[in-house]
C-alpha cells in the first residue's frame, strides 16, 4: 500500500489501542489528539456520527498523520468510506462487515477493520480484503471465544475487541489472543477536555505495558 505516514502494522507494534472519539467536535479535536499522541496512542478513530466528522479527520490527519494512523469509524456505506480517504483518513472501521464497504476502503488506500461477531462474518470480511477484525460488541465475545477464534483464523490476522473495554479487562483478552483494543467511552466522552483525557489515556497505556507488551 502506498503510504505517506504510519501504517497499521507499525501502529500496532507501537501501541495497538484505538482511541474512539465518538462525539468529538472539530473545535477541540486537535487538543484531544495531541493529548492522546503524547500519551502514546498511535491509532485514532473519529466515528462518523460525530459532529462534522470529516473535518475532524482532516484536522487530525494534517497534524498527526506522520505519527498516528487517523481514520473514521461507524462507516456504514461505500461512499462514506471513500469520504474518509478523501479527508486524509487512512483507516476505516465499521460496525458491520459489508464487503462493498470493505472494498471501497481498500480501493481508497485505507486499512480496514470491519466489525464481526461470528467466524462466518470474519472469514467473509477477510475474503473481501479486511486487514484485521473488530470483535463487536466485546461484551458478547468474552476471552474464551477469542481463544477459540484464534485457533481457526490465520495467525497474522489481528483481532480487536471493542465495546466495554476497561484497563482491567485487557490482560485476559490478550492471553486469549487479542492483538489490541478499541476504546470508547472509558477513554473519551463528549465534553471531556484534553487535560482530562490525558490521564485516562496514560492509564490504558500503563495497563497495556503492564501486560508485558
Amino acid at each position: 500500500m502506498d503510504s505517506n505516514g504510519i501504517g497499521l502494522e507499525e501502529a500496532i507494534a507501537a501501541l495497538p489501542l484505538i482511541a474512539i472519539l465518538r462525539g468529538v467536535d472539530p473545535r477541540e479535536v486537535e487538543d484531544i489528539g495531541a493529548a492522546l499522541v503524547e500519551a502514546g496512542f498511535r491509532i485514532i478513530e473519529v466515528p462518523l456520527n460525530s459532529p462534522d466528522p470529516f473535518r475532524s479527520i482532516e484536522i487530525l490527519a494534517a497534524r498527526f498523520g506522520d505519527r498516528a494512523l487517523i481514520g473514521g469509524g461507524t462507516v456504514m456505506t461505500a461512499d462514506r468510506a471513500r469520504r474518509v480517504s478523501g479527508a486524509g483518513g487512512r483507516l476505516v472501521v465499521m460496525p458491520h462487515s459489508d464487503p462493498e464497504v470493505i472494498r471501497a476502503a481498500k480501493s481508497g488506500g485505507a486499512w480496514c477493520l470491519p466489525g464481526v461477531a461470528t467466524p462466518t462474518e470474519g472469514f467473509a470480511a477477510l475474503t473481501a480484503g479486511a486487514d484485521g477484525l473488530k470483535l463487536f460488541p466485546a461484551e458478547g465475545i468474552p476471552p474464551a471465544i477469542v481463544k477459540a477464534w484464534k485457533a481457526v483464523f490465520p495467525a497474522a490476522v489481528p483481532l480487536f475487541p471493542v465495546g466495554g473495554i476497561a484497563p482491567e479487562h485487557m490482560a485476559l483478552y490478550v492471553a486469549a489472543g487479542a492483538a489490541g483494543f478499541g476504546i470508547g467511552s472509558a477513554l473519551y466522552r463528549p465534553g471531556i477536555t484534553a487535560g482530562e483525557i490525558g490521564p485516562k489515556a496514560a492509564a490504558f497505556v500503563a495497563a497495556w505495558r503492564a501486560i508485558g507488551n
